[in-house]
């Protein structure tokens, strides 16, 4: 056995990867281009003034925070944090979000969904999800407020591109804001299965994919955000299992729903292809801070988020559920890891005391 002098006493963790802070956001921001350039794309150069905008507000917003509490600023603003809720909460607003709602936002989201707790790594919630719900509530008419993408309805408004627009304002109801609104048909009549027949067509499920269509900046285009998805596992920042689930769930509780009740919500496809679900399960719900920390809490968490989202589409008067089922679940993420923790090493159970005094 070697001795004390050949021994170095420290605590864990006892490996280390050599990524940090700002590797790791770096590495987020990196798997989000994608999506911002389709954003850019569908929805032309103002959603990117949205989305620096945003970005600077929660930086500027951490720097005030730090400088009120004594905190070192360069250091938690350098690690990129910051930076990262400004993009995510950008990505989760309509193109028309006017600008002076982005400090806003940004306060909701750094103080209240962050700093307050004790800064990064402490937060029991996404703040980009805070500030994203906060705002729905104060402010309903301007968050809801959607705009045609660059070639919806086969190029109906010729003279909106991406670097201008002759139209002062185009508005238009997103997909699973049309489902919301058409009347429910229960049974399996042939009226029934043609219920969402236009929604659900094979032409409409192309424009889903690529991202043609209404909606928040960042989740238009799965196609960009699957992109992302594997940009974010290549690099071992994220569980694979939480998207996965999270998505497959959905599938499955609305693809069930759909076979019963044809006529009451349309098929998994669409929904999987709709809405913020992708944005949510690949860059909110993976969150290392506010997602369990085994596999098996990971396909819980991912689970429960899937049967939330679908219960507010289907059954609720809200047409999105995404982001208010990640707040949900995080806020059961230490009941989680509670229950789906490891046996720390060399643990030996008590035994009861009858068993002892036997």
């Amino acid at each position: 056995m070697p001795t004390g002098r050949n021994l170095v006493l420290s605590s864990s963790p006892h490996l280390s990867t050599g990524a940090n802070l700002r590797k790791i956001m770096g590495g987020v921001l990196f798997a989000l281009l994608p999506a911002i350039i389709a954003s850019v794309y569908f929805f032309g150069w103002r959603a990117l003034l949205i989305i620096v905008v945003s970005a600077l507000c929660c930086m500027a917003a951490e720097a005030i925070w730090c400088a009120m509490s004594g905190k070192v600023v360069w250091r938690t603003v350098g690690d990129l944090s910051a930076a990262l809720t400004g993009v995510l909460l950008a990505l989760c607003l309509p193109v028309s979000t006017p600008l002076y709602i982005l400090p806003i936002g940004a306060i909701l989201a750094i103080w209240l969904g962050k700093q307050v707790y004790g800064g990064l790594g402490n937060n029991p919630f996404n703040p980009a999800l805070v500030a994203r719900v906060g705002l729905l509530i104060a402010l309903p008419a301007a968050l809801t407020l959607w705009t045609p993408s660059r070639g919806m309805e086969n190029g109906a408004y010729p003279e909106r591109s991406i670097f201008f627009s002759e139209i002062d304002a185009v508005t238009c109801a997103t997909p699973l804001g049309v489902a919301g609104i058409t009347p429910k048909i229960v049974g399996k009549s042939v009226e029934a299965q043609r219920n969402f027949e236009h929604l659900s067509s094979r032409e409409m499920l192309k424009k889903y994919f690529i991202g043609d269509r209404a909606g928040s900046l960042g989740e238009t285009s799965v196609l960009a955000l699957i992109i992302g998805y594997i940009i974010l596992v290549a690099l071992n920042l994220i569980n694979w299992r939480v998207p996965l689930f999270f998505i497959g769930t959905v599938a499955v509780f609305t693809g069930i729903i759909h076979f019963f009740f044809p006529g009451v919500t349309p098929g998994p496809l669409f929904h999987v292809l709709n809405g913020g679900l992708f944005l949510g399960a690949v860059f909110m719900a993976t969150d290392m801070v506010t997602s369990p920390i085994t596999g098996t809490g990971c396909v819980i968490f991912a689970v429960g988020c899937g049967i939330v989202t679908s219960v507010i589409r289907i059954f609720g008067n809200y047409p999105e559920g995404v982001s208010f089922a990640i707040l949900f679940m995080n806020a059961l993420v230490p009941l989680i890891d509670r229950c789906c923790g490891h046996r720390p090493f060399g643990y030996v159970r008590r035994r009861k005391k009858a068993e002892t005094d036997k």
